[in-house]
């Protein structure tokens, strides 16, 4: 299950990159469910990489929603 949500986390991380080019600031919403998810999944291991990984790309994709003002 840590594996599933290292790659849930590595996708949202890939898609989180590509948020930060203008106009392309929406893809921060889809990168927030796809980190929840690998989050709520990475909470049930024993390992806390996955969990992590989602954490700080959570954390990016928020602070990069806050300052485009949540659009772009």
């Amino acid at each position: 299950m840590n594996i599933i949500s290292v790659i849930l986390g590595v996708v949202s991380l890939i898609i989180t990159i590509i948020g930060l080019f203008p106009l392309l600031g929406w893809l921060n919403w889809i990168s927030l469910i796809i980190c929840i998810i690998g989050i709520v999944i990475g909470i049930f291991c024993e390992k806390k990489t996955g969990r992590d990984l989602n954490l700080v790309v959570l954390i990016i994709a928020i602070f990069c929603l806050l300052i485009g003002g949540g659009i772009f």
